[in-house]
């Protein structure tokens, strides 16, 4: 089976003063003070957050989700389906996505027309729903309650910027970038978490390959020889077939990073294709905000992640 390389998806519209933001809550649930936090540097920002109704809640009998599947579910569904709101940004990662992708109403997220959607970690499980079942490029980045975001003024700018001046921030690095494998490749970017694009493998409606794309991957919590199973299954897969190159971001608690960086160096240095790591996004400070399903630039030589196009229209 031939499989036909990515494409560009459509961009959502910018944010302006006094946009309506909501607030979804699809994974772990999320302590009070961090979301009260987190929706005041929105308001800071003239935006207008609206909580959705279930985010401060958590499942009856599963500590580790916010509420019950369903009501994620439909709290992303409603809030994405009100006119009034421009874009959602999701209240943290943790665990649960995945649970509930396949409740929430397609049809009539696709119909309500393209928003910008924000959120990182688990939220993964997400952005390639987005992409493959609506065809929306979305944006990697701090969550509202997350405690980068509620402390860290860089991170807070990367996705600010984003948001109101996405051409301000055309070319993504920071000066922690190395080259771990040479060359200069364009393609579409994609990726996330990559224990959740391993778990996405065999789903409903999942991504076919990553041929043609700019794969951006870092993880939190996953121990060396676990982040060799992960790469490994999608090696075997074969969804790495035809990737064109390869930007990692942090690996927070992974272990230390020359043992987590002799698997990434095992594992993905023998692609023939450009490899980039420490770009600067994922569980870390001063994580830069990652536009995913747009047409890049990835030159290692340089460092650089760049936009053919702003992230936002």
């Amino acid at each position: 089976m031939t499989l036909t390389p990515l494409a560009p998806l459509t961009r959502p519209a910018r944010l302006g003063p006094g946009a309506r933001v909501a607030v979804v809550a699809p994974s772990g649930p999320v302590p009070g003070e961090r979301l009260d936090a987190g929706l005041e540097i929105l308001r800071g920002w003239d935006l207008e957050p609206v909580v959705m109704p279930h985010v401060r809640e958590q499942h009856p009998h599963l500590w580790y989700l916010s509420a019950t599947d369903h009501d994620r579910a439909r709290d992303l569904t409603e809030a994405w389906c009100d006119p009034t709101v421009s874009a959602v940004i999701c209240a943290r990662g943790g665990y649960g996505a995945q649970r509930m992708v396949d409740l929430i109403d397609w049809a009539a997220i696709r119909a309500a027309g393209p928003k910008v959607f924000v959120g990182y970690s688990d939220v993964t499980a997400l952005h390639e729903a987005f992409a493959v079942r609506m065809g929306l490029a979305t944006l990697h980045g701090p969550m509202v309650g997350a405690v980068t975001f509620l402390k860290d003024l860089a991170t807070q700018e990367s996705l600010r910027a984003t948001l109101f001046a996405p051409e301000s921030v055309r070319t993504l690095g920071l000066d922690t970038a190395r080259t771990m494998a040479p060359g200069r490749a364009r393609g579409i970017t994609l990726g996330g978490c990559v224990s959740l694009l391993a778990a996405d493998l065999g789903t409903p409606a999942a991504r076919p390959s990553a041929r043609g794309g700019l794969l951006l991957i870092e993880d939190v919590g996953e121990e060396d020889y676990r982040l060799d199973r992960i790469l490994t299954q999608l090696l075997r897969s074969g969804w790495l077939d035809g990737v064109a190159g390869i930007a990692l971001g942090s690996w927070a608690e992974c272990g230390p990073y020359e043992q987590v960086r002799a698997v990434l160096l095992d594992r993905l240095g023998g692609l023939g294709v450009p490899v980039i790591e420490e770009l600067g996004f994922g569980h870390c400070e001063s994580t830069l905000t990652m536009p995913l399903g747009v047409g890049a630039v990835l030159d290692a030589e340089a460092r650089t992640l760049t936009l053919d196009e702003p992230a936002l229209r």
